[in-house]
């Protein structure tokens, strides 16, 4: 089983908190491989009487090259999201990223292409009070 990024139980706290349930790791299997996501969650929603389900890759952005952070977690983000419209269409997927990440390096012109250009969902949370700050569709 892979490692668990560092913030990992941060962001799950941060969902059950939010009234979340999870499911970790969450499984994709392609022919003879096995990938595992950080996290899934659903979550009822009263008012649509329907439930919400969505995958969630954690990324923590801590090495000495936040574009080689960026190159890792676009390419997962992007195998993860192709092999789940297939298996799982009813799921979205969400990069889960710390607020101070968001408000320096995600703000910068090389992120800010990619994010428009290939529509990332990110879930922004705050590692200190366990909390999901903001969600990016």
């Amino acid at each position: 089983m892979p490692a668990k990024d560092l913030y990992h139980d941060t962001v799950k706290i941060a969902l059950i908190k939010d009234g979340w349930t999870i499911t970790e790791p969450f499984p994709l299997k392609v022919g003879k491989r096995d990938l595992l996501i950080d996290l899934g969650a659903e979550k009822l929603l009263i008012a649509d009487r329907a439930q919400q389900k969505i995958a969630v890759e954690v990324k923590s952005f801590i090495s000495a090259s936040p574009v080689s952070d960026l190159e890792q977690a676009l390419g997962q983000y992007l195998l993860y999201e192709d092999l789940m419209q297939i298996q799982y269409p009813d799921r979205i997927l969400y990069l889960a990223i710390r607020n101070t990440v968001y408000n320096t390096f995600f703000q910068e012109p090389i992120v800010q292409i990619v994010l428009k250009r290939r529509n990332l969902n990110l879930l922004i949370f705050d590692e200190t009070q366990e909390a999901i700050l903001q969600w990016i569709p």
